[in-house]
């Protein structure tokens, strides 16, 4: 029965995650900002960096538009509804006042306005504070940049802090807007659908690199003589880049999984144990293929030694193709008195067959030996 229950989640789970993992890339360019309402109901300046704020109650959005302040109040008057507010690089002056609405705690707050940080969990009273690292695929560089999505989630409210242009936070806002049956579990099941989302494209990022892990070793294995060590340490440089995105975020996916805070129900546990199965996927597709770049490399350094070692050989063997005449032309051109076959009529041709003849025997020598 245990076993039945588990299948009978872990297939909901993985229809939930399919549902809500849309592949969506923004790469290199600034996504349109929605007009938003300030905190006192006029339109924001050009640039702000609101993209978005919505009342959500029994997985439902509230119809309108209005500030983070007044759609904190209509959350908490609602009782069981909560606010996600969507900022894209806000400025300090811009933060400090969501700061103050929302009460987040002030080193959460100076970490959030630094695009540089590690993936981690931290718990500031009833906030918990999530640090994502985005990531995405430019095939044309062999490239993988880099974005960071910091979250603030607590009891009614979460607001996402967003540093560069991996993932479209918005396509995810839209998508978990169609599954209230997801939004009843309030703040969590944004935390989850982000997370999901976050590890989908890990996962695209994951199978962009093992294409260029198999050219890599089939070009290292032809019969051609290449240049890979370039390639090599670029991707070694880039799957380093993902390590450090998905190693360090496999602890916290575990601790949601298990249910570390009391708002996480077993069937949203569920749902984050999805996020951590693929997460724990993606980590040993990056460990396999650092280890499939170190064996290219050596086998790159083994296949160029063996190379070298068969240019000097095919050296060697025309060396010795022209050392030998040219031995032979030395010491019949010494003219001396007592020589044998020196005044002799046939010696001239003689030499000359002598020397064709020890360069045809070495030629096929050398042949045979594999020199040539």
């Amino acid at each position: 029965m245990a076993n039945n229950d588990l299948n009978t989640n872990g297939a909901r789970s993985r229809g939930m995650a399919r549902a809500l993992a849309a592949p969506v890339r923004a790469v290199g360019r600034v996504l349109p900002r929605p007009a938003m309402r300030a905190p006192g109901g006029a339109p924001p300046p050009p640039g702000s960096a609101v993209m978005d704020c919505g009342v959500y109650v029994d997985g439902v959005r509230k119809s309108g538009t209005i500030g983070y302040a007044e759609a904190l109040t209509e959350a908490r008057r609602h009782g069981n509804g909560f606010v996600w507010l969507g900022l894209h690089e806000p400025t300090s002056a811009e933060f400090a006042d969501i700061a103050a609405t929302f009460d987040l705690h002030p080193l959460a707050v100076e970490d959030a306005g630094d695009s540089h940080q590690r993936p981690k969990l931290e718990r500031y009273g009833d906030t918990l504070f999530l640090v994502l690292k985005t990531l995405w695929y430019v095939d044309e560089e062999d490239a993988v940049e880099t974005g960071e999505i910091n979250m603030f989630v607590g009891r009614d409210f979460v607001v996402t802090v967003r540093h560069g242009h991996g993932i479209d936070l918005a396509t995810a806002r839209r998508d978990l807007e169609h599954r209230a049956q997801v939004l009843e579990h309030g703040p969590m099941a944004v935390l989850y659908a982000i997370c999901d989302r976050v590890v989908d494209e890990y996962e695209k990022v994951g199978q962009e690199l093992e294409v260029d892990v198999d050219e890599v070793e089939e070009s290292v294995f032809s019969e051609a003589r290449t240049d890979d060590s370039n390639r090599i340490y670029v991707l070694k440089r880039e799957i380093a880049e993902v390590r450090r995105a998905v190693m360090p975020l496999r602890e916290p996916m575990r601790k949601f999984a298990t249910g570390v805070d009391e708002r996480i129900t077993a069937e949203t546990a569920t749902y984050f144990r999805d996020v951590a199965d693929h997460l724990h996927r993606v980590s040993e597709v990056v460990d396999n293929l650092d280890g499939l770049l170190s064996t290219a490399f050596d086998a790159h350094l083994a296949r160029i030694s063996v190379q070298q070692n068969e240019d000097m050989r095919k050296i060697s063997a025309g060396a010795a193709l022209i050392v030998v005449p040219t031995l032979i032309a030395g010491v019949y051109g010494m003219n001396f008195d007592h020589m044998p076959e020196l005044h002799w009529t046939y010696g001239y041709p003689f030499a000359l067959l002598l020397m064709v003849g020890v360069s045809v025997g070495l030629f096929a020598w050398f042949k045979r030996s594999g020199w040539l």
